[in-house]
C-alpha cells in the first residue's frame, strides 16, 4: 500500500495526468458513444417531422378543405377538385370565315343580323303563327365529342351557339351557306352550359373543369375567368341586371355572381344536394330552383332564404326547367319521364291537371323548347327523338327520331322562323329541322 502511494506521488511529481494512467483514472462507460448516437438519430428525426409538420401548414389549403367536405358523398361521381395550383387552360379564339370577312364594306360586324330582318321582339302580343316541323334541312358537324347546349342568338336567330363535352363552343351561321363562324377554347373538360346576354354580344360558358367563362362573341376575347371552385350545372343572366347570373352548383348552392368585380355577392343555401337547374321568374323578381333533393324552392331576388318549399312524397327528381313565352307558367322535366307544370307568377302551385307524357328522359337533363308564340313544347328523350305537344291540351301531336346514337339533350324553338326547331344530341351533331 505504501509502495503504491509511493508510485502515485511519484507520478504525481514527475506530471503524469491520473485521469488518463495510474490507479485513480475516471471509470469511462463503454456505451456512451452508442447513447450520443441513439440521441443524435433522435433529435434528427424529431427535427424532420417539425419541418414535416412546417411544410404540412404551409400547403394547408382551406378552400380544399372545405370542398372536401362539400363533396364528401358524392365526390367519386364528380371531376377532379382544384389545388392551390390548379390553373384555367389558356383562352383563345378562331375566326373559319374568310380573310377580312370579319366586317362587311359598310363596317357591321358579322354578328349583327341581315338587313330588314325583324326581332322578335318588335312584334309585342302580335307574335307569328307557328307550325310543326317535319323534315330534316341541315347538320352541323364540326364537334368530335357529344354537343350538350344550344342557343339562338336572342331576338333574330341569325347565329346558332354549341358547347361540347369536347371542351370548345362553336357558333354557326343560320343561313347562307350554314357554317361555322368561329370557334372559342378555353375549358379542360366538357361544356355544361352556354348563355347569351340579353344583345347576344357576350355570352358565358360552364363546364365541368369547374370554371365559367365570359366571352365576347365577335372577338372571341375571353374577358372574365370565374370559378368557385365547384361544378357549375346551370347559369342565367338576370333578366333587367345585364351585369348579374345565378349559376347553380354541385355544393347544395346557388351563386349570385358580378361580372364588373368578378366575385360572389350572394349565396343561397338552402338545397341539401347538388342544385341542377335556375330559372327566372316574374321579370326577375323571384326565380326558381330544382335539385336532386327532389324540392322546388322559389326565392325573391338578392334574399338568400326561400320564399316557398315545393315538394311532395311522390316527386322525382328536377334536372332542368323552363319558362313558357308568356311568362305565366313554367316547365319542370320529372324523372319520372313526366313534365309537370306550375304558376309562375304568385302562388307557384301546380297545375295537376297539365302533364305531358309519352317520353323516356330518366337519367337525362332533357331541356324544352316552346314555340314563339307558346302553341307547341317540344322535348327531346333518352333515345334520341323529338317529341312535340299541344300546350294547351297536353296532346302529343308529333314524335320522330332526331339522333341515332344516344339522347337528344338540347332543343330550341327558332325565335322567327315559324317551324325551325334546332337539336342537339350527344353523336355530336346539331340538326336543324323544318
Amino acid at each position: 500500500m505504501k509502495a503504491a502511494r509511493a508510485e502515485a506521488a511519484r507520478e504525481f511529481e514527475l506530471g503524469a495526468d491520473p485521469d488518463v494512467s495510474g490507479p485513480w483514472v475516471q471509470h469511462r462507460d463503454d456505451d456512451m458513444e452508442l447513447l450520443k448516437t441513439i440521441e443524435a438519430e433522435n433529435q434528427a428525426k424529431e427535427e424532420a417531422k417539425a419541418e414535416e409538420r412546417r411544410l404540412k401548414r404551409e400547403d394547408f389549403d382551406e378552400n380544399h378543405d372545405l370542398d372536401r367536405r362539400d363533396e364528401r358523398k358524392f365526390s367519386h361521381l364528380l371531376p377532379a377538385r382544384h389545388t392551390k395550383d390548379t390553373k384555367a387552360p389558356e383562352a383563345s379564339s378562331v375566326f373559319h370565315g374568310a380573310k377580312g370577312s370579319e366586317h362587311d364594306y359598310q363596317g357591321r360586324s358579322w354578328i349583327e343580323p341581315p338587313k330588314g330582318t325583324r326581332p322578335l321582339s318588335s312584334e309585342e302580343d302580335k307574335v307569328h303563327d307557328c307550325y310543326l316541323p317535319k323534315k330534316l334541312i341541315h347538320r352541323y358537324t364540326g364537334h368530335s365529342k357529344g354537343v350538350q347546349a344550344i342557343r339562338w342568338f336572342p331576338d333574330t336567330g341569325h347565329l346558332l351557339l354549341s358547347g361540347s363535352h369536347d371542351g370548345k363552343v362553336k357558333i354557326w351561321d343560320a343561313h347562307n351557306a350554314r357554317s361555322v363562324k368561329r370557334t372559342y377554347t378555353g375549358h379542360a373538360m366538357g361544356v355544361r352550359d352556354v348563355n347569351f346576354t340579353h344583345d347576344g354580344r357576350h355570352f358565358l360558358t360552364a363546364s365541368f373543369d369547374r370554371f365559367m367563362r365570359y366571352f365576347d362573341t365577335e372577338t372571341g376575347q375571353c374577358i372574365s375567368t370565374l370559378t368557385n371552385r365547384k361544378v357549375p350545372y346551370q347559369a342565367r343572366f338576370h333578366p333587367s341586371e345585364h351585369d348579374s347570373f345565378i349559376a347553380a352548383c354541385s355544393d347544395n348552392r346557388l351563386w349570385q355572381w358580378d361580372l364588373k368585380t368578378g366575385e360572389t355577392v350572394q349565396e343561397y343555401n338552402h338545397h341539401i344536394q347538388a342544385v341542377n337547374s335556375v330559372l327566372f321568374t316574374d321579370d326577375g323578381k323571384r326565380f326558381v330552383s330544382t335539385s336532386d333533393d327532389k324540392k322546388i324552392l322559389v326565392w325573391e331576388y338578392g334574399i338568400p332564404v326561400p320564399m316557398k318549399y315545393i315538394s311532395d312524397p311522390t316527386m322525382h327528381a328536377i334536372p332542368t326547367t323552363g319558362l313558357h313565352p308568356w311568362q305565366q307558367h313554367f316547365a319542370a322535366q320529372s324523372m319520372e319521364n313526366e313534365i309537370h307544370v306550375y304558376g309562375a307568377r304568385d302562388r307557384f302551385r301546380r297545375i295537376r291537371k297539365k302533364v305531358f307524357k309519352g317520353h323516356t328522359n330518366a337519367g337525362f337533363a332533357c331541356q324544352m323548347t316552346w314555340s314563339p308564340n307558346g302553341r307547341y313544347m317540344a322535348s327531346g328523350d333518352g333515345e334520341g327523338r323529338l317529341f312535340v305537344w299541344d300546350w294547351k291540351s297536353t296532346k302529343q301531336l308529333r314524335r320522330f327520331r332526331c339522333h341515332d346514337d344516344g339522347p337528344l339533350i338540347d332543343c330550341q324553338w327558332h325565335p322567327l322562323e315559324p317551324s325551325w326547331v334546332a337539336t342537339a344530341g350527344w353523336d355530336g351533331q346539331i340538326k336543324l329541322w323544318d
